[in-house]
């Protein structure tokens, strides 16, 4: 079976340098890392007395793992925003918290070598529980200042709206 059905030569799968992450119905900058989406469900296991010596197995609850986002540190935000949102230090007692919008919904766009969006997945209710503006500064050790969100949420699935695109050929003139 063909991997690739729009692209039946195409042999290689996907590389991951090319991605965006959208929310609020803009793409976010900078963002230059992001972890895998993971989900786990808990294996549940029974017996009933009369059973052979082994126990059966069925799913349980389905858990989604955080996922981080990373980028340089720049004069963009976006992050510390949304960071504020769930915890506003020295705002006022009782307006720390936006209980109104700290939750979004935000996309994760993969795209091919050409440029083209491939794949996409939509990642329901998070928010921030974790945000680092600054790393540990170091000035032995010349690098980028990268600044980081984890996301907390409740569940993603693939976009199925966004479908293989026709990979685009050269001709030698």
């Amino acid at each position: 079976m063909a991997q690739f059905n729009v692209n039946p030569g195409r042999f290689d799968p996907y590389k991951n340098f090319k991605f965006r992450v959208k929310w609020d119905g803009r793409y976010v900058a900078g963002v230059s890392k992001v972890s895998a989406l993971v989900r786990r469900t808990q294996v549940l296991e029974h017996r009933e007395g009369g059973d052979v010596s082994s126990t059966r197995k069925s799913p349980g609850l389905t858990q989604y793992e955080p996922i981080t986002l990373e980028r340089g540190v720049t004069h963009d935000m976006e992050f510390e925003r949304w960071a504020n949102k769930v915890w506003n230090y020295g705002a006022g007692l009782g307006m720390e918290v936006s209980l109104r919008d700290f939750r979004k919904d935000i996309i994760l766009e993969f795209y091919n070598e050409a440029g083209q969006l491939a794949i996409a997945y939509r990642i329901y209710r998070c928010w921030v529980s974790e945000y680092e503006a600054l790393p540990a500064l170091d000035a032995n050790h010349p690098g980028v200042a990268i600044q980081k969100i984890t996301l907390v949420n409740e569940g993603w699935e693939r976009d199925y709206e966004v479908h293989e695109p026709v990979e685009p050929s050269f001709t030698e003139p």
